[in-house]
């Protein structure tokens, strides 16, 4: 009841309010909405290290701890066309809000069913479903929200807050999740976890998500249409975009033919070079402090001029890295040598990473329109969360057949030629006109000065 009268009171207007005190407003948001990111995400993060070493406790059992993984992956995937119809028709904050209130419920009624009957794999099945369909109505709905949270000259900085939250929970939660499960019982855990969902409800409830909202969305909100009929629309205005597609297929490839690295990593690690557990804790932590400061980097830096040329440079880069992977398989080096090589492979990646994602984050958030943010978001999270599996299941049936080492070169060379296609020049300067000009402009007086 008294989130409900929080969110009726903390309503979205904006009318009256003059540019100073926008300004102020969106200066509190990003404070609020990095915080809320890093509570929800440390939390959740902090529940799937704690779930995970239980279930495999519980039964000993590959198979159950991957239930666990496809339980967390497939409602993401089936949900997300429907969650961004909702976040461009209905009241983005409501939505935000109910899903931080589902995840509360949820881990309140596992801890109901803990205390009275103890766990059960069924049921911690049961709460992972529905944890991901909240996380998917809370994630498609908060990056649809960026523009009308912040003004458009601090979107960059935004969105390097929220990787950094991402980062600091990555760095963070392996640590606390497990001195949390060594030393407080599974109810005490589950509390802990529920206050801070709490928190971040009364930090979303803040929050005024059409701050910054154009005529258009709150037009589009109102105008009645079936899902069906939204989602269409959404589809088309898809395809009137050139850039976006290209940018959307580069991002599905990538997500593909990273199941090399993904599973590679942990294989060749562990199984090929026999590395100690804590030394592959450590190059783990590699890749989130990589992530951590590149993302610190961003956040205070000028805005990126020319955002898909940089990510094409990092996507070159990241496949240069992946292929970098197999020289240790390759070359006879010593035991320390491998720690110390795959420490800088991955914070290197991590930093990649950023390099990549932010300033595309920030050409999405300044490119689509408001309107359609929703249905955009949602159809590149599906796309992605679908060819995630399928890249790991075929990779993990590849490193069971094949060298290792070939897998990781073939896969960052397919990487690479992927890239340099569909990112080829003439694309990059349809998506940068001015750097076309700038590039002839230089092409002139290079030939001037050689006349």
């Amino acid at each position: 009841m008294i989130c409900l009268i929080k969110l009726n009171f903390l309503s979205d207007e904006v009318f009256g309010m003059d540019e100073q005190s926008k300004l102020k407003k969106a200066t509190y948001h990003l404070y609020t909405f990095t915080m809320s990111k890093l509570i929800s995400t440390f939390g959740a993060q902090v529940y799937a290290f704690a779930i995970s070493f239980y279930i495999l406790q519980l039964t000993g059992s590959a198979t159950s701890f991957a239930t666990n993984l496809v339980c967390n992956i497939l409602p993401r995937a089936v949900a997300a066309p429907f969650v961004g119809y909702l976040a461009d028709k209905y009241s983005r904050k409501k939505i935000v809000i109910l899903a931080q209130i589902a995840t509360t419920l949820a881990i309140g009624g596992l801890l109901v069913i803990t205390v009275t009957s103890g766990l059960s794999l069924v049921t911690i099945y049961a709460t992972t479903c529905i944890l991901s369909l909240t996380s998917t109505f809370s994630g498609v709905t908060f990056s649809s929200s960026i523009t009308g949270l912040v003004d458009k000259a601090r979107i960059q900085r935004a969105m390097s807050l929220n990787q950094m939250s991402i980062s600091f929970a990555s760095i963070g939660s392996p640590a606390l999740g497990g001195l949390l499960y060594g030393t407080v019982s599974m109810p005490v855990f589950l509390v802990i976890y529920m206050i801070a969902s709490s928190i971040a409800i009364i930090l979303e409830a803040t929050m005024n998500f059409k701050l910054y909202a154009t005529p258009k969305q709150m037009a589009e909100e109102s105008k009645k249409e079936s899902m069906w009929q939204s989602m269409g629309a959404g589809i088309a205005y898809l395809k009137l975009q050139p850039i976006l597609l290209t940018i959307m297929f580069i991002s599905f490839l990538i997500n593909f033919l990273f199941g090399a690295f993904e599973v590679g990593y942990s294989y060749i690690l562990i199984e090929k070079l026999k590395m100690a557990s804590e030394h592959f804790g450590t190059t783990q932590g590699a890749f989130a402090i990589g992530m951590l400061l590149m993302s610190i980097y961003f956040s205070i830096r000028k805005e990126v001029k020319f955002p898909l040329l940089v990510s094409k440079r990092g996507i070159i880069m990241m496949g240069l890295i992946m292929g970098a992977m197999a020289l240790p398989l390759l070359i006879q080096m010593s035991y320390w040598t491998i720690f110390a090589y795959y420490l800088v492979i991955m914070f290197s990646f991590g930093a990649m990473v950023i390099i990549v994602n932010t300033p595309i984050q920030v050409m999405f958030q300044k490119q689509i329109d408001d309107e359609y943010k929703g249905r955009v978001f949602s159809i590149l999270e599906t796309s992605s969360m679908a060819l995630m599996p399928i890249g790991m299941v075929l990779y993990g049936f590849l490193y069971d057949v094949l060298p290792a080492q070939w897998i990781l070169i073939c896969s960052s060379t397919i990487l690479i030629g992927v890239v340099l296609l569909l990112a080829r020049p003439s694309v990059i300067r349809n998506a940068h006109p001015e750097l076309g000009r700038k590039q002839e402009e230089a092409r002139k007086k290079k030939v001037g000065v050689v006349s």
